[in-house]
């Protein structure tokens, strides 16, 4: 994976989960098959949608090998988070992602230490050297650090460094890198898509693409095609769900209605987090059947 390839609509994946805690691989097989019917650019496995902070690398293996099982007669390229924050742990599941065939890796900017941009950037020049492509992924809201621009082009400057999953909470960022020519940036927060492919986004990986595969594709197309107007009008119409969505913590909300509809067995997700509130159910529910977002 190169690049050129990093253009388009990425679904980060659930991971389904059995009442008991343990991994629902038949869930997983059936939201797949899924997902595979539509015409997306690629999969990422063990990202922030994933759960990855409560999934251990034994089923992390078994989710990538029964995923490109899944997908071997159309393949399309598979994405593993292997970060942490630890440059030596990153490092070991960095390499093991490589020798179970991931097309690249995500990896986050380190959390919870807060390190210094230095620190940073020399995290990603080890992970880069590793040989497997990386691309970057910002979420400040989630680490507790904000990587600044010169850091952003000095890591995307790297080599094996492929591009930028941008979860930075506005199109700053994404406007200055495309103004400096820079690597791909995918947009990483579902609600502002529409903008940061104004902005020059080369596409996204987007959560709520889960159950909104078709009008994503749609939007980006349209972006693609400079019908900019026509992709604002189908983004629009998307925004409550989108809302609805990440009304709390994201993916107990995708995991509830992924069940409500048929395509995991359940809703379950592993400590700390925790099921959506009755409240949210209930909204969710209103939405289903006023079909606000056309999602049944």
């Amino acid at each position: 994976m190169n690049e050129r390839n990093l253009k388009g609509i990425f679904v980060p994946v659930v991971t389904p989960f059995q009442t008991n805690n343990e991994l629902d691989l038949d869930s997983y097989q059936k939201y797949l098959r899924s997902l595979l019917t539509h015409e997306i650019q690629g999969l990422v496995v063990n990202g922030t949608t994933g759960e990855a902070p409560t999934v251990c690398w034994d089923e992390v293996t078994s989710l990538v090998e029964l995923t490109k099982h899944t997908m071997k007669n159309n393949p399309i390229p598979l994405i593993v988070g292997t970060g942490t924050n630890d440059t030596m742990s990153t490092l070991k599941r960095t390499e093991l992602a490589a020798e179970l065939g991931a097309d690249a890796v995500l990896i986050v900017v380190p959390y919870y230490n807060r390190p210094s941009q230095e620190g940073i950037v020399e995290h990603f020049r080890a992970v880069a050297q590793v040989g497997i492509p990386v691309i970057m992924y910002e979420v400040p809201s989630r680490t507790g650090v904000r990587i600044t621009l010169d850091t952003a082009r000095t890591i995307l400057d790297m080599d094996g460094v492929i591009g930028l999953k941008d979860c930075s909470g506005n199109t700053e960022l994404v406007s200055e890198l495309t103004r400096l020519s820079s690597k791909p940036v995918l947009c990483g927060e579902d609600i502002y898509f529409h903008s940061m492919l104004t902005a020059g986004a080369s596409g996204g990986i987007l959560a709520s693409a889960s159950i909104e595969t078709a009008k994503f594709l749609q939007v980006f197309r349209l972006a693609e095609e400079g019908r900019d107007l026509e992709a604002m009008t189908v983004f629009e119409s998307m925004v409550p769900f989108i809302r609805l969505l990440f009304k709390e913590s994201n993916p107990s909300p995708l995991k509830w209605l992924l069940a409500r509809q048929g395509l995991i067995a359940s809703d379950h997700v592993r400590l700390p987090m925790s099921v959506i509130s009755s409240s949210l159910q209930e909204e969710m529910e209103q939405m289903l059947v006023s079909n606000l977002s056309g999602i049944m």
